[in-house]
């Protein structure tokens, strides 16, 4: 009875394969420079020595890179949460002395006209700071009504205004470098 390919031994095939694999290995090649050399599994293992140093030095430079991106992250999110944090600390120091004017002025004695004197130097201090900080009023007496800039509360007629005009603030408006902060409550000519 013949045997069939499949009850042989399958080893004996994986050694024909590593026999053909070391022939190719110790055959004769060109080499890069042209000239015929002899490839070795030495020579192998020194190029596969070097292939392997250049990895390592490559990973390593990928590992210091990817925890340098990692601190830079971090050490931003700080920064921006430091900004968050601390964004208005120069606004709230140029409020302090409004403060400490007001405070003065609810100690203060005397009359009517020196409060009224010491509350409009409050009044300016105030305004300076909001100027410091492109905080501008909106006071539209007399202007067209601005549905961007105004909130009307009520329609009233008038004689002095014409119609669709601004016959009354109730309320100043502000607006923070141009965008609004709170619209002015204003009452609008209606004849």
């Amino acid at each position: 009875m013949s045997q069939s390919k499949h009850d042989e031994n399958p080893f004996e095939e994986n050694e024909n394969e590593a026999k053909t694999t070391e022939e190719a290995v110790t055959d004769s090649t060109e080499n890069e420079d042209g000239s015929d050399g002899e490839v070795t599994i030495e020579s192998l293992q020194e190029e596969l020595e070097t292939v392997r140093a250049s990895a390592d030095k490559n990973w390593d430079t990928v590992l210091r890179m990817k925890a340098e991106a990692d601190n830079q992250r971090k050490r931003t999110e700080k920064q921006v949460q430091d900004a968050h944090k601390f964004a208005v600390q120069k606004f709230v120091s140029e409020l302090l002395p409004v403060a400490d004017s007001l405070e003065m002025g609810m100690a203060a004695e005397g009359d009517v006209e020196q409060i009224r004197e010491g509350m409009n130097l409050t009044m300016n201090v105030f305004n300076k700071a909001l100027e410091k900080f492109s905080v501008e009023s909106v006071d539209p007496l007399g202007e067209k009504f601005d549905p961007e800039l105004h909130q009307a509360m009520a329609m009233q007629p008038s004689d002095e205004y014409e119609e669709g005009h601004v016959s009354a603030v109730m309320q100043k408006g502000y607006t923070l470098s141009g965008r609004l902060v709170r619209p002015a409550m204003v009452m609008v000519v209606k004849n």
